[in-house]
């Protein structure tokens, strides 16, 4: 009988233990409120880790009591303590509109399947003191107000958008345009030029390789001698020798030689007399021996090699001119890439005007 009765009370006291572990909190933000107000009531459930717990639920508007609503809840969540316990707790969003004291009856969780029960806690609605002496102050509720439509608030921003459009298609018209209108593209071609020397020299060995000299008709030989030695004086020294007389060009070459006088004297003599013989074939039908001609033929050649420039580029850059069409063409994409240009930055500024307006409209 003894033992019984010792397992029964350590059983109890077991329960007892148990139960005192699991604790059920109300706790109100304010006692006090406005008629319409709200208050929060956070109800906080401490219990083992793991244990199920089963809050309150009341559907939106829900009365809590007569004259007190729940409007909704909302789970916090859990939150450890250590030694194996956690808090959990919902808030409760309350309302009233009766101004009267009101006692808020305790909430009950169930942790896994048993009630436990937070205290009861007190919530006073106060009312709003009216003047009702004084009705003529009070007026009721206006009617929805209609906000007139004005055109004059969006007719620039229509206009600038119609505008906007319109640009657009033009500036797409004009893209295709320019599409369709192909590029002309040239070409920088690089020319590997004879110097004057070279030239001359290359119709010298012409020359000499037809034996122009034993022709019958001394006057060709001697005409395209001295048109070698024109051309190459002008283009050696830069003045017309081909319009020049004989004497003329004497005279040039004895300034363009000025600083060798030597060189410049043995030259002129030898210029001179193949000048004046050449003169007298093509003019006056002198004829002339072969060693005359030969002479004649080395007085150029040394000529040419003493007053000849070496160091000068033999390549140039030639760049092909365009046709009347292709330059129309070139001059047309230029003024069409303009005009786009000009036709997008103002759609762009147009369109951010545009939204800029529509927005302080709307707000």
């Amino acid at each position: 009988m003894m033992k019984r009765t010792f397992l029964f009370i350590l059983l109890a006291t077991a329960v007892l233990a148990v139960r005192a572990q699991v604790t059920v909190v109300a706790a109100i933000d304010s006692i006090e409120m406005l008629i319409g107000e709200q208050v929060h009531v956070t109800v906080t459930a401490t219990m083992k880790e793991g244990a199920k717990a089963e809050f309150p639920v009341f559907k939106p508007t829900q009365q809590l009591i007569p004259g007190v609503e729940v409007l909704k809840s909302t789970e916090l969540g859990s939150k450890g303590k250590g030694d194996g316990f956690v808090d959990r707790a919902v808030v409760y969003t309350l309302t009233s509109f009766d101004d009267t004291l009101y006692y808020l009856p305790p909430f009950v969780v169930k942790v896994d399947g048993k009630p436990y029960e937070s205290k009861s806690l007190a919530l006073k609605v106060l009312g709003i003191e009216v003047d009702t002496t004084h009705v003529d102050q009070f007026f009721g509720p206006k009617d929805v107000q209609d906000n007139p439509f004005q055109w004059s608030d969006w007719s620039l921003l229509f206009w600038l958008s119609v505008l906007m459009l319109v640009l657009m298609a033009a500036g797409y018209y004009l893209y295709l345009r320019l599409r369709d209108n192909k590029p002309i593209i040239t070409h920088i071609r690089i020319v590997k030029r004879l110097l004057p020397h070279q030239k001359a020299m290359k119709e010298i060995e012409q020359i000499k390789a037809e034996k122009m000299q034993n022709a019958e008709d001394p006057k060709e030989y001697y005409t395209r001698l001295t048109d070698t030695l024109r051309k190459y004086i002008e283009d050696r020294y830069g003045f017309s020798a081909m319009e020049m007389t004989s004497s003329e060009i004497i005279e040039r070459l004895e300034k363009a030689l000025a600083e060798d006088a030597q060189t410049a004297a043995s030259m002129k003599a030898e210029l001179r007399q193949l000048f004046t013989t050449a003169d007298l074939v093509k003019f006056a039908k002198y004829s002339t021996m072969i060693n005359e001609n030969d002479a004649n033929l080395v007085s150029a050649i040394d000529f040419i090699n003493q007053t000849k420039l070496e160091n000068v580029p033999t390549e140039e850059a030639v760049k092909p001119e365009l046709t009347e069409a292709d330059q129309r063409t070139v001059k047309t994409r230029r003024t069409l890439k303009a005009v786009i240009t000009v036709i997008v930055v103002a759609c762009v500024a147009l369109m951010g005007y545009v939204f800029y307006g529509l927005y302080q409209l709307l707000n």
